[in-house]
């Protein structure tokens, strides 16, 4: 009797590119909730933080994509190797788990695609003004801080009063130029991370989708290759 075999190498390579996806995604998702510039302003003592919810939001979502991405490529190599249609129907569940959180995720940031930016801007806005009208060393650290994790200076502005702000909690490097304007700086840097993000899930999807193709694909062909098994004695009859 023969029965039909699936080459483990045929799935080994998309196997190893989804492997390596959901640990890019985790490794991303942890620079983003743990570098500097983020967690300065995810920090901030205000009660209406909003990025900090997007910022708590965006790493457990980023870590539990990959671990689901990372799931289904090791189902889908364990299926491959031992043609297991379970195997194989677990591994399309875990892809199109990740497929229905992906898309809300790039339909939020594509109908939402300053939300970020803004709301970065408005705990700076804050924690500056507060500066400007109080003056209060735990107001001053933050805002100093944020100054020298973004190499900036204050906020371009027509009113003369905000200059002495600007002498007192610029960094020395700052002060003999004019000084780039934080806002300006904040905009720019969440723009280029945003874009590369959006980019990565677009990537993402596609994988997530030729995974499903994949398995589908897989769990069919393993469950018509049955047929091909023969049971019982063959009888050779005399001519």
């Amino acid at each position: 009797s023969k029965c039909l075999h699936f080459p483990s190498s045929a799935a080994a390579s998309p196997t190893v590119c989804r492997k390596l996806l959901g640990l890019s995604i985790a490794t991303l998702s942890t620079v983003t909730h743990y570098g500097l510039r983020f967690t300065l302003i995810s920090n901030v003592s205000l009660d209406s933080n909003s990025y900090r919810v997007i910022h708590h939001r965006a790493f457990y979502f980023g870590i539990c994509l990959s671990m689901t991405l990372i799931l289904a490529a090791l189902l889908s190599s364990a299926a491959t190797v031992r043609e297991s249609q379970c195997l194989t129907a677990m591994g399309f569940f875990c892809f199109a788990l990740a497929f229905c959180g992906l898309i809300p995720a790039a339909c939020w940031r594509y109908t939402h695609s300053t939300e970020v930016e803004d709301s970065m801007m408005d705990v700076y806005d804050f924690v500056y003004e507060e500066v400007r009208r109080n003056t209060s060393s735990f107001r001053r650290h933050e805002l100093t801080a944020i100054h020298e994790a973004f190499l900036c200076c204050g906020k371009h502005s027509t009113f003369g009063d905000t200059t002495n702000v600007e002498h007192k909690m610029c960094p020395p490097s700052q002060m003999h130029d004019e000084g780039k304007d934080c806002l300006q700086e904040m905009q720019d840097f969440l723009k280029k991370h945003m874009d590369f993000v959006f980019s990565f899930l677009g990537i993402t999807i596609g994988f997530t989708v030729y995974g499903m193709i994949l398995t589908s694909f897989l769990c069919f062909s393993i469950h018509f290759s049955s047929d091909l098994y023969r049971k019982g004695k063959y009888i050779l009859r005399e001519r």
